[in-house]
């Protein structure tokens, strides 16, 4: 009902409500509320306003600092130009940035610590090329966990100042809409540190909002760039993601003179189990291929669905007797598997793969993959259920003549610099 009316507010216990309920009740009519004694508003998330009057040393710095939040694409960025931006606004021994996260009885919050970073107050800190530098730093973690000062910012939702076992302590509430992400908390750790000032605390106050936002904003960007190469079904890596690996695998094969292995697979005769039993025991088959792959490979290797019941494996620093290995040890473990479809079906199933090598089948990630294609439809001509490796003559054409598969094209690769044969 709070929400419906536009109202936003905290109370200290359960017991307070029920006169906020009744004073609700009575206003609704006349349109004016005040708040009972010991409710108070959240700080408003919506808008960014500075405190004034700010100098214009300060008004700058805030400039910078919302400038750099932009450019963040994950939450460490976003962390480490936050802390690096704060530091030069507002002067403390030591700057940390803790994330909240529900315990697992749902009602505490836990700060868990996301970056940290110590600064010298023995001069002012200006936004020079030293400051330009700090974005490209790594943040170390926090070396110990939040203050009590902070948890009482997350719990009451507002920036509290004190000391704390002799140290000058001020903690923010890093708000986005209705979630309490985490705090902000600075620490003046010199005997004898003057306390952080209302005004210094309200000055932060108004730097979090656009610092809880680029924290949340960065979090759905690597959520969207995370989708976007995931391939829904099976939640293994997708055509786009494979095309960035391979063509980072070739470059490094070939600075190091290392080799890339490519294998194939497609599963035999699948579509009699969706005409069987039906797609969804079909599409439930599939995850349960990706689940028999994934323990066959080590995690530095990619596995990707390439397309309906096409799966891709490259392994990277792999030669053909070791990827042979590899792709005898999926084969088997797909036949002895029993795949339930969703509704303990106990359907068996098989698949033909294919190997092709890096230099010694193929110069380019487009030929790499074209070649375990080919060599995949050697193996299903031979019978299904076993392994080829493409015949280095039919690997052909190393030079770029080879026909191109019909659902790869040259153009979905990047050209490697300095390498002619390579799309």
């Amino acid at each position: 009902m709070l929400k419906r009316l536009g109202f936003d507010l905290v109370a200290e216990s359960a017991a307070q409500l029920p006169a906020l309920l009744r004073q609700v009740e009575d206003a609704v009519g006349t349109g004016e509320l005040k708040l009972p004694e010991g409710f108070r508003s959240t700080p408003d998330s919506h808008a960014f306003s500075l405190p004034g009057p700010v100098r214009n040393r300060q008004l700058r710095g805030a400039f910078a600092l919302l400038a750099s939040l932009l450019l963040a694409s994950n939450q460490k960025e976003a962390a480490q130009a936050a802390l690096a931006g704060i530091a030069r606004l507002v002067t403390a021994d030591r700057w940390n940035i803790f994330l909240g996260s529900q315990t697992t009885s749902g009602q505490e919050v836990k700060l868990e610590a996301l970056a940290g970073r110590s600064f010298s107050t023995g001069g002012p800190l200006t936004f020079d090329e030293q400051w330009r530098r700090e974005l490209l730093d790594l943040v170390e973690p926090p070396k110990t966990e939040a203050s009590r000062v902070g948890y009482e910012a997350a719990a009451r939702i507002t920036a509290i100042r004190k000391t704390e076992e002799g140290r000058r302590v001020v903690a923010v509430p890093l708000v986005n809409g209705d979630r309490v992400l985490g705090v902000l908390e600075g620490i003046r750790l010199k005997a004898g540190a003057r306390p952080f000032s209302q005004t210094e605390a309200d000055f932060l106050t108004a730097l979090t909002i656009p610092i809880a936002a680029s924290l949340s904003n960065s979090v759905r960007i690597a959520e969207a760039e995370h989708s976007s190469l995931t391939d829904d079904l099976t939640k293994l890596h997708n055509a786009r993601y494979l095309r960035q690996f391979l063509v980072n695998e070739i470059k490094r094969a070939r600075r190091y003179g290392a080799k890339v292995a490519a294998l194939f697979l497609d599963l035999d005769d699948f579509k009699r189990v969706n005409d069987v039993h039906g797609h969804l025991a079909g599409s439930h088959a599939l995850m349960e291929i990706a689940a028999v792959i994934l323990p066959s490979v080590r995690d530095t290797d990619c596995v990707v669905r390439y397309g309906g019941d096409e799966f891709v494996v490259i392994l990277p620093d792999t030669g053909v007797e070791e990827a042979v290995q590899v792709a005898e040890r999926i084969r088997t473990k797909i036949e002895r598997h029993e795949f339930s479809g969703g509704r303990h079906l106990k359907v068996a199933l098989t698949a033909s793969l294919g190997i092709a090598v890096f230099p010694q089948h193929a110069l380019s990630p487009r030929q790499l993959i074209v070649s375990a294609d080919r060599a995949m439809y050697q193996a299903k001509a031979a019978h299904k259920n076993c392994v080829r490796i493409v015949v280095e003559s039919d690997a052909a054409d190393r030079n770029g003549t080879a026909e191109e598969h019909p659902v790869l094209q040259p153009a979905q690769f990047q050209r490697i610099p300095d390498q002619k044969l390579i799309s």
